[in-house]
């Protein structure tokens, strides 16, 4: 019945473990709006034929229907409504609920390519792989304008902002290859800004994972842009500790715990940061990557509002790296233990 369905609807195949439930709750709506639509229609039909005038001059018959009916035809439509709700919100909360444990790869969205870091390892352009039967996580963000991410077979989409760290997460079953669009108009070339997602077995993915890492091969998945600043084979945590070093960073930050004109780095990914208009909120990527962009969005409570704002000097790769400079520093105490910056 799911291929007759998918087949039926031209639904591309499924690779994920969102595709089932889309396309489910798909079927579902498809086929209750058509059977609606055939019994209004045949209601309507009816009605045409069993109310005509039979005679000139005939009155409308005056019907008054009970308070069941009424109350039937009010409470099924309702309770149907209620159930797609029902259904549509706890798939939402299961889509944007990334488990605790994923493969994460940072995403950067220029006119008109798609350039992919993973931590630690390898870059690419144009062609992300992925482990089949793990969660992974894309972190991304645009150099320019705004893209949007849309993978057909894994039914996932997310629009992909300039300055801020959107997030996406999915886990393919199938082993194969996948077309990766641009849904979000950027541009003449929007139409070409197309990329692969490369779905292998997890062994055959940490293989070529520790190779990339131990930079065999050297060719990459694609070819250097000319003029980037972050080398393709960087390891992004050094890549992260040089950029900071020349930006300045430790003129204000310290990595050892102690605090100087700026909250310590040491622990601070995963923490809670108070502010000084009494919000709090976690230390993730976005925050991070937020505090670099408009430093004056919030400032940390006991610190002044010096920093200055590094939009338009970061690029997407080198914001990705200081990011995941921070999340190394870690001290031997758990995430989330000692006072908050």
């Amino acid at each position: 019945m799911n291929d007759f369905m998918r087949n039926l609807l031209f639904l591309p195949e499924q690779a994920s473990t969102f595709a089932h439930r889309v396309d489910r709750l798909h079927y579902v709506v498809i086929g209750t709006t058509v059977l609606a639509a055939l019994g209004v229609g045949t209601a309507g039909l009816a009605f045409f034929w069993r109310y005509r005038i039979r005679t000139h001059g005939q009155l409308t018959q005056d019907v008054k229907a009970p308070l069941w009916l009424e109350a039937l035809i009010v409470g099924v439509p309702l309770t149907v409504f209620l159930a797609w709700f029902a259904v549509g919100f706890s798939d939402f909360v299961f889509f944007t609920s990334p488990p605790k444990k994923t493969t994460d790869i940072y995403v950067e969205g220029k006119q008109w390519m798609w350039k992919f870091a993973y931590p630690e390892g390898p870059n690419a352009i144009g062609t992300l792989r992925v482990p089949a039967g793990r969660p992974v996580r894309l972190l991304m963000t645009s150099r320019d304008v705004i893209h949007s991410v849309f993978i057909p077979a894994f039914r996932t989409k997310m629009d992909v902002v300039p300055g801020r760290y959107t997030q996406l997460w999915f886990e393919a079953t199938e082993v194969g290859r996948y077309p990766l669009f641009c849904t979000e108009y950027c541009g003449m070339s929007h139409s070409m800004m197309a990329g692969e997602v490369v779905v292998m077995p997890p062994a055959e993915f940490d293989r070529w994972f520790e190779a990339q890492k131990a930079g065999r091969p050297a060719v990459q998945d694609g070819t250097p842009v000319v003029g980037e600043r972050v080398s393709l084979p960087a390891d992004l945590v050094h890549e992260g500790q040089r950029v900071s070093a020349q930006l300045g960073c430790f003129k204000c930050h310290t990595v050892n715990g102690e605090p100087h004109l700026g909250p310590t780095w040491l622990d601070l990914y995963g923490r809670v940061s108070k502010f000084q208009d009494g919000t709090e909120r976690v230390a993730d990527e976005a925050y991070l990557t937020e505090s670099m962009m408009d430093p004056s969005a919030h400032v940390v409570a006991g610190f002044a509002n010096m920093m200055p704002t590094y939009r338009g000097r970061l690029q997407g790769p080198e914001a990705a790296a200081l990011v995941e400079y921070i999340k190394s520093l870690r001290s031997a105490r758990a995430p989330g233990e000692g006072a908050a910056p």
